[in-house]
């Protein structure tokens, strides 16, 4: 599920719970089609050569979404903390996998890099 989708579920969601008025229930479908996580070129992460540097990173990048994903104070919140943990790590796992095998896929590690990044920004 992409991240456009979990934004119109979660919507969703808060309109069938009456929390989001009429308007904006009843039409999802104009949400901007924006990609949450574009990056323009390519990330940071990608550039790293040294595959062993590049698997650290993405390792710790991967057990900060792991600790925030996992706390009671984010999944309670009502900031979405939350939801870009849990893409983060899950991008980040997969990025690692590759990379244990020293495979470089810049999507996962692209990925890793930026829904860690946007839950860092909703965090602050």
């Amino acid at each position: 599920m992409g991240s456009r989708s979990i934004v119109r579920a979660a919507l969703a969601g808060l309109c069938a719970a009456g929390f989001v008025g009429q308007a904006i229930a009843a039409d999802l479908s104009t949400l901007p089609d924006t990609d949450y996580c574009a990056v323009a070129g390519t990330s940071n992460l990608v550039l790293t050569e040294n595959i062993a540097d590049l698997r650290g990173e993405v390792v710790r990048l991967m057990d900060e979404s792991v600790a925030v994903a996992d706390s009671s104070e984010w999944i309670n919140s009502s900031r979405p903390v939350f939801v870009w943990a849990s893409e983060a790590k899950v991008a980040c796992g997969k990025a690692y996998g590759y990379l244990r095998t020293n495979y470089k896929d810049e999507d996962y590690i692209n990925k890793c890099e930026c829904f860690h990044s946007r839950m860092v920004e909703y965090m602050n």
